[in-house]
């Protein structure tokens, strides 16, 4: 081989030879703007430990607030709220009653932050008693139609609240269309609808359902969420939610499905995607990293990189204070 070709060979190693070349060429770009920041909010004063998520707490309202302008303070636009309710039912009343505790939320988040982007999550599980997504027959079998009037009116009562954005998340045939006919039919047609259209069936969420309180009391999700086998029913999923009017995509969860992601992104990429790195890839990287075995900086934000670069827009982490405040160092 010639001298010349062989200096061929080598240029995309020139290109990494100082941080500011690297930094000049960098083909992917990841910033706190790309973050949305959950928050579980129950009734009561203070914070509760979540022990399976270090550093993630059941907040009191005061408390989602404080922590709502930590996030803004950081650059974070986004928060996503979780309601813990004071009592469950089979319907979940408190989900869509004027003075719940997402609603709350909403009036005392928005009074202090105006700005903040204040993203609602819309389902039943954590606020039925058996711990469903939808309303449930004799059988327990999930209802599917009769969920999404409750959904509509979930969502509703969120917008009338001040939330910015509504998502559900159940994975109910009909839910975007079925909620976009309800806020429009309540006036509020300039609120968009972020829908988790791709939800997998996933063992990452034992946490999250700690946090949120949430475990279904017999049974599993497997009849309504995705079999993780599957990547050309994501596309007829999201397909069908952009058809019934989805503003935002959800691929969650995040890190075992970067090329469920990518599909999406491909395939709708006139619609903004948003991966949702979960509870249990959260848990993962804390332990590894509180037992020295991880760089919890860098695989923290490589990991969110990584989300970037298959294709997400936007990215639901935990890690959004730390992440937010790694980058601005």
């Amino acid at each position: 081989m010639s001298k010349a070709n062989l200096s061929l060979l080598h240029r995309p190693r020139r290109l990494r030879r100082t941080p500011t070349l690297r930094a000049m060429v960098s083909e992917t770009s990841l910033t706190a703007n790309d973050f949305i920041y959950p928050l579980f909010v129950r009734h009561g004063d203070g914070r509760t430990l979540i022990p399976s998520m270090p550093g993630i707490d059941q907040l009191s309202v005061a408390e989602a607030v404080i922590e709502a302008g930590k996030a803004w303070e950081r650059g974070v636009p986004a928060v996503i709220l979780f309601g813990i309710p004071a009592a469950k039912d089979p319907i979940g009343l408190e989900n869509f009653a004027a003075d719940g505790i997402v609603q709350q939320a909403i009036h005392a988040i928005k009074a202090d932050l105006p700005e903040l982007v204040i993203i609602t999550d819309v389902c039943l599980c954590e606020y039925t008693d058996h711990g469903h997504c939808g309303l449930l027959d004799e059988m327990g079998h999930v209802l599917n139609d009769e969920t999404l009037a409750i959904l509509a009116k979930t969502a509703v009562s969120h917008a009338q609240a001040g939330a910015d954005i509504v998502a559900p998340s159940g994975m109910m045939d009909g839910m975007v269309i079925a909620i976009r006919d309800g806020l429009d039919e309540a006036g509020f047609t300039e609120i968009p609808i972020m829908s988790y259209a791709v939800k997998y069936a996933s063992a990452y969420y034992g946490p999250f359902r700690d946090a949120a309180d949430g475990a279904p009391q017999f049974g599993d999700r497997k009849t309504h969420q995705m079999d993780p086998a599957n990547v050309r029913e994501a596309l007829r999923e999201a397909a069908i939610d952009v058809a019934e009017g989805a503003d935002f995509l959800m691929v969650k969860p995040g890190l075992p499905y970067l090329d469920v992601i990518r599909a999406v992104n491909d395939a709708f990429p006139e619609l903004p995607l948003v991966a949702y790195n979960v509870s249990g890839e959260y848990a993962m990287l804390k332990a590894a990293a509180a037992n020295g075995w991880l760089d919890e900086e860098r695989v923290v934000l490589e990991t969110l990189l990584g989300f970037k670069r298959a294709g997400a827009d936007l990215i639901i982490t935990y890690h959004a204070l730390d992440a937010a405040r790694w980058l601005g160092d």
